[in-house]
């Protein structure tokens, strides 16, 4: 066997075990990482809806009204957002 025959079966076997182990690292997340994903999701929907809430009752002169409502509707979107992506990662 010659050495360019030889590198070429070593760049072969290389570029396959590479695409492996992409494959398995993009269908097997690890928990940690769904688990921070999840959580992200919900405390971003709440921190979002706070701060709408907040912004709009400075606006208004509303002031507990407004923060109340958009908190528990981000604590709504937050808990839905995290069901869809638990769906979805069981899949």
């Amino acid at each position: 066997m010659s050495k360019d025959q030889f590198k070429t079966r070593l760049e072969i076997a290389k570029k396959k075990v590479s695409k492996r182990d992409l494959n398995s690292k993009k269908q097997n997340p690890s928990p940690i990482g769904s688990a921070f994903k999840l959580s992200t999701e919900l405390v971003s929907a709440v921190v979002v809806g706070t701060i709408i809430g907040f912004i709009l009752d400075k606006t208004f002169g509303t002031k507990p009204w407004l923060i109340l409502i958009f908190f528990f509707v981000g604590v709504i979107a937050g808990i839905t957002n995290v069901i869809k992506s638990a769906k979805k990662m069981q899949k």
